[in-house]
């Protein structure tokens, strides 16, 4: 088990009718602005999904004299397409209720799950590395939301490494013993950390990674990615840091509240 010393205006003017109350409008503004959010980081992993379907349908169309081949591609695609619905119905229930579907899971097993997935979306060229604990306690997480998660840091490092790489996901039990600003509150984690050999980043831009818009990719980034995965971890209690070096890499780790004994 690793031991960590660490823990963690503006104004709308809209009219919304006589009928609503100061706090109902207030309300209703900030339900307008994180469903916007929430529109905008589900649209850019739509587009994540969209890749990984596309690749696994190319790759069965290359491969449509091979039939075993080609069924592992297509299932790939498929994997794509529920990945897809979860998103939509993610989305469809925030409208109703800002809550996620949080449970006690085994977190190795649902990475495990996704090992073919999150494959996929590497692309070729790039190596993925499982090194997972043993006897991972269970902990909270919401299932739709840590594949989201993952497969937005997948196509991050992805990025990163124009020339091939390998990435790491690795899990490991790990307790926070003391408080400091910008780390987990004191307690018991498991901690997922997905690592890549990439070209890194100076501390300058690695200070900005969680604003809301904010994008290294041009045209092709929408600067949500992050945020909405800092902003998921947020909402289960867990926490989100991230540290890279210009020419050795980059290092997210997730944290996730055990549960139980």
């Amino acid at each position: 088990m690793a031991h960590i010393a660490a823990s963690q205006d503006g104004q709308t003017d809209m009219a919304f009718g006589g009928a609503c109350s100061l706090e109902q409008r207030v309300h209703i503004t900030q339900r307008l602005a994180e469903l916007g959010e929430m529109t905008g980081g589900i649209a850019h992993d739509f587009r994540n999904i969209l890749a990984v379907i596309e690749a696994g349908l190319r790759l069965a169309e290359k491969h449509a004299e091979q039939p075993e081949k080609m069924r592992v591609y297509i299932a790939a695609a498929r994997k794509g397409i529920e990945r897809g619905t979860k998103l939509t119905s993610q989305l469809l229930g925030f409208a109703k209720q800002h809550e996620l579907d949080a449970h006690a899971g085994d977190i190795n097993q649902f990475v495990k799950d996704l090992e073919l997935f999150l494959k996929y979306a590497a692309g070729s060229g790039i190596g993925i590395v499982f090194n997972l604990g043993p006897d991972m306690p269970n902990c909270l997480i919401d299932r739709a939301q840590l594949g989201t998660a993952l497969l937005n840091l997948v196509v991050n490092a992805r990025d990163a490494m124009p020339n091939g790489g390998e990435v790491e996901i690795s899990t490991q039990l790990c307790t926070v013993e003391a408080s400091i600003f910008g780390s987990p509150k004191p307690g018991a984690y498991v901690r997922v950390r997905v690592r890549d050999n990439g070209k890194g980043m100076p501390p300058e831009i690695v200070q900005k990674v969680f604003d809301p818009f904010f994008t290294t990719k041009g045209e092709k980034g929408t600067g949500l990615g992050l945020p909405h995965v800092a902003e998921c971890m947020r909402r289960i209690g867990g926490h989100i840091s991230i540290a890279s070096e210009l020419g050795i890499g980059t290092t997210v780790d997730l944290f996730f509240s055990t549960v139980g004994g």
